[in-house]
């Protein structure tokens, strides 16, 4: 395993944010509102943060979409690093890990998402369960 699979939880937060919203492209919206709105009161950058959130929620919208079941969003503050949570209901659909996203055909209109969290993230991973859960996360460092 990687360091990135490892790293599952932060070790405690300062500041933390959790929130459900529905599996749907509105649900994905407000993950992304969320996220701006927060971090803003909370003082701190948001735009990289905003867009992972963008992609994790619409991926949780679109691909770990089960009916009735929502998505959770979660932002946490521990010292100089913010972590980025979106838990989807359905675990046995799995993305490729840190490092083994490929890049979709240039005339693609799908498959950056995870590209893009890649980019900007410093660190991201998945964590599966509890069982029928999986957790996509990712880390940006405060201080550069």
């Amino acid at each position: 395993m990687n360091q990135e699979t490892l790293r599952t939880q932060p070790p405690s937060t300062d500041r933390a944010f959790t929130v459900l919203l529905s599996p749907t492209r509105r649900g994905a919206r407000l993950a992304r509102l969320l996220t701006v709105a927060h971090l803003g009161a909370w003082g701190l950058p948001s735009e990289s943060a905003a867009h992972i959130v963008a992609e994790l929620a619409a991926n949780a919208s679109v691909h770990g979409r089960v009916q009735g079941r929502d998505f959770q969003l979660t932002l946490a503050v521990s010292g100089q690093t913010l972590r980025i949570e979106v838990t989807d209901t359905l675990g046995d659909s799995t993305p490729p890990g840190p490092g083994a996203v490929k890049a979709p055909e240039d005339d693609s209109e799908h498959g950056r998402g995870l590209l893009i969290v890649e980019a900007l993230a410093d660190h991201w991973g998945i964590a599966p369960g509890p069982v029928p859960r999986k957790t996509v996360w990712a880390e940006i460092d405060l201080v550069r």
